[in-house]
């Protein structure tokens, strides 16, 4: 039986180092997934307002088939500017891919929108992404926060209704192939269940990591309305699922679009045209494949790696500026 890694977090997977930076007056932040060596990535655009760097070029059929580091920040265009960040740090020591006598960092990204959460956006000419990039370079470890913390610092989720953050999740499976998940959520739709505490992702949770809360009861048919109107505004979820399997480009961006499924059952609606809901796969390629039985196990297991990570970023959010965080709204100590 698969049972959560160590930490229970993507770093779970042997070489990964993560970084967070965040602005608490702008209510913003960056975070960086850093392999040890340089891996192979594949990437799955379903949202209907992505905002991306990079991620034509993870296209199997191109040039480049490994990466340096992944970036997820808020800011929506803005934002992308902390992939630059991230590239200056690379190439400062020397990592990146080899042109003759210098390198050039591949650091693909994608953006949430958190805009117009609060925080205080009159950056003029010079938005905070590149320096905070930089810092989460700085910073990455083995261990990292959630909630409140990198690129879920501004986040929020149903609408804007509730505060959300940023979450991880592992899980092991019975092989000894590693899996882990972390997202930055900031979904559109809602993540609970209506009108009740439980996570649409309840069945998947592991050890008490959102709260161990009891199982919803069956709503009313009428419940499961959602009315959008009042509440347009752009949104996203960004993921990044690695795994120490060896893949190639083609089967990291199969896991990516797997893991999309885990966005679809932990948010209700997923991939509307106000979210931006990327996925990226990366492989630290430390353990032989298999066959493509084992990739299927692989992709579950990824998907429900992303389901878990997307309600702990909301159990793990602390409220901000007026806005409440699930645990306040839910009374839950």
């Amino acid at each position: 039986m698969s049972r959560p890694g160590k930490r229970n977090l993507i770093t779970d997977v042997a070489g990964l180092r993560v970084g967070n930076a965040q602005d608490a007056a702008v209510r913003t932040g960056v975070t960086v997934i850093l392999p040890g060596e340089r891996a192979v990535v594949g990437v799955d655009v379903r949202g209907g307002a992505p905002a991306t760097r990079e991620t034509d070029l993870l296209d199997p059929t191109c040039l480049i088939d490994k990466v340096d580091a992944i970036v997820l920040t808020g800011g929506s265009s803005f934002g992308l500017d902390a992939a630059g960040g991230a590239v200056g740090w690379l190439a400062g020591r020397g990592r990146g891919f080899p042109v003759r006598d210098t390198v050039v960092p591949i650091v693909p990204a994608a953006a949430l929108f958190d805009i117009v959460n609060g925080g205080d956006k009159n950056w003029g000419d010079n938005p905070p992404y590149r320096g905070l990039a930089a810092q989460a370079c700085e910073s990455a470890a083995t261990d990292f926060a959630l909630g409140n913390a990198g690129a879920g610092f501004g986040a929020v989720c149903m609408a804007g209704r509730l505060k959300s953050g940023l979450g991880s999740a592992s899980t092991v499976m019975k092989d000894g192939v590693t899996v882990g998940a972390v997202v930055a959520a900031n979904p559109f739709g809602m993540v609970t269940v209506p009108g009740q505490s439980a996570f649409w992702a309840w069945a998947l949770e592991q050890d008490g990591e959102f709260g161990g809360l009891p199982p919803p009861t069956k709503p009313e048919p009428a419940d499961l309305e959602y009315d959008v109107r009042g509440h347009l505004a752009g949104q996203t979820t960004l993921a990044v699922v690695a795994t120490d399997a060896e893949l190639s480009g083609a089967q990291a961006r199969r896991i990516a679009i797997m893991g999309h499924d885990g966005i679809a059952r932990a948010v209700r609606p997923v991939h509307t045209p106000f979210d931006g809901d990327t996925v990226f796969c990366l492989s630290t390629a430390k353990r032989p494949l298999g066959d493509d039985a084992a990739l299927s196990q692989i992709g579950m297991a990824a998907a429900d790696c992303i389901s878990r990570a997307i309600a702990r970023a909301v159990y793990e959010a602390e409220s901000l500026g007026g806005l409440k965080g699930y645990r306040e709204t839910h009374a839950i100590s």
